[in-house]
């Protein structure tokens, strides 16, 4: 693990809920974990910026629900009542299903069409219209996350 890494891995580990997490890696810009309460495992990076400090964007593998590749997007504010999040990676756009500071995937189908963007992309920007009425975007790097993304489905296949 390289000295840059160090404060990536330590603001990862505050961000995410607080319960007993075993590190799987750092990969550049992204981190994987493994959760035993619930059975999880994740891969988790924070956007580019002077973002909220508790936003990211995690794709998580549940074994015990049989659900791998899950998006989960934390916002750097909270999205106005239509709740319209817009994903944008790789030319590719994905109508995400957002409610105060959360966005996800609308279904499986579609988790694993941004997974595969993710895998093939250099970047990914998230763009909504807050609850002021004002838009705004939480943009990642995705230098290491479909090796973080492996990581965390290997770590949960154990």
């Amino acid at each position: 693990m390289t000295k840059a890494a160090l404060p990536l891995l330590a603001l990862l580990a505050i961000s995410a809920p607080a319960t007993a997490r075993d590190s799987l890696g750092v990969y550049s810009n992204w981190a994987a974990f493994r959760d035993d309460t619930p059975s999880r495992c994740y891969a988790i990076a924070k956007p580019r910026g002077n973002n909220a400090s508790a936003s990211f964007a995690s794709v998580a593998t549940w074994p015990d629900k049989g659900i791998r590749g899950q998006l989960h997007l934390r916002l750097s504010r909270a999205v106005g009542d239509d709740g319209d999040a817009v994903l944008s990676i790789g030319g590719e756009e994905f109508a995400l299903v957002a409610k105060g500071r959360n966005a996800w995937a609308s279904d499986g189908r579609m988790d694993a069409q941004i997974v595969a963007a993710m895998r093939s992309a250099s970047r990914m920007s998230v763009a909504a219209r807050g609850a002021n009425g004002a838009r705004f975007s939480d943009r990642y790097s995705l230098t290491g996350a479909a090796t973080a993304m492996d990581a965390a489905t290997v770590g949960c296949a154990r």
